[in-house]
């Protein structure tokens, strides 16, 4: 456990961002079927109408069972990812910045769990909208964890079968869009270097000034699908399971990630206050 520690510790000092030189804005020549938003709400988010996204409610007895804390604001543990949310929403508002990846140094650190509690903490902050992209290709989880039962899904818009309007989903909750992989994909680092991923990340980044697209990647050290995604967005959350990883591991994984865009390490699975969530 002291390694673990030691290991956050130089993580505090490696975890620095850079400002950077804000990034030509992306205009779309006019409204397409994507337009999940009512692109006159678009100035009053609160105001969001969904016309071609599917809304499906959620269960809070298996969003309670998978640790999906957000969604209830009564639940205590709630705080710990507004707290997260605002530091990380501090970092990508100084830098001009709208993607961020989570990912971990190897399996079972809870990176999903991260990623879905932070998207919904994001979503009920009424200035941002949060869409929750699962691009862990080998082992999606987001789909599962939330309950969600998709007749189609990210697997169909990879495969030419849907268009990205029919595969995006509203979990219930103002403000936040879900696109969910439903099965496993197959040579899924050749999928995330494809011309027609990069087209759907340039989309749905681009569309509304509101939006924070979080990207929930596979395991940095079991394949290289994590490393072909770090070059696509613009920063990242390294989540490492308490007692789960090894003090190398953190430091291979922190390797890999550019030092400008890691914005921190969440510790996760351990009984401890948000101070220990390092940032």
């Amino acid at each position: 456990m002291e390694k673990i520690k030691d290991a956050l510790e130089k993580a505090r000092g490696k975890t620095e961002v850079n400002p950077v030189t804000k990034a030509s804005t992306y205009q779309p020549a006019g409204p397409t079927p994507e337009n999940v938003l009512e692109q006159a709400n678009e100035t009053n988010i609160n105001a969001i109408s969904y016309t071609n996204t599917k809304t499906l409610e959620l269960n809070s007895q298996h969003l309670e069972k998978n640790r999906i804390v957000a969604y209830n604001k009564s639940e205590s543990a709630t705080w710990i990812f507004d707290k997260l949310r605002t530091q990380v929403l501090q970092k990508m508002h100084e830098n001009n910045w709208k993607t961020l990846a989570i990912l971990s140094p190897t399996p079972a650190s809870g990176k999903s769990f991260v990623a879905i509690n932070l998207a919904i903490s994001i979503a009920n902050q009424p200035q941002k909208t949060a869409m929750l992209v699962d691009f862990d290709l080998r082992k999606p989880r987001v789909a599962k964890y939330l309950g969600l039962d998709c007749e189609k899904s990210l697997n169909d818009y990879l495969e030419g079968r849907a268009e990205l309007h029919e595969v995006l989903v509203n979990p219930g909750l103002p403000r936040l869009v879900i696109l969910p992989t439903m099965k496993p994909v197959s040579h899924p680092a050749e999928v995330l270097s494809s011309a027609r991923v990069n087209a759907l990340i340039q989309e749905i980044s681009t569309r509304y000034e509101s939006r924070i697209v979080i990207y929930d990647l596979p395991p940095i050290l079991n394949a290289d699908d994590a490393l072909i995604m770090l070059k696509k967005v613009d920063c990242a959350l390294l989540v490492v399971g308490n007692g789960m990883v090894k003090e190398t591991e953190i430091e291979e994984a922190m390797h890999h990630i550019p030092k400008d865009k890691l914005l921190g390490v969440v510790l996760n699975k351990a009984e401890v206050s948000v101070e220990d969530y390092y940032y």
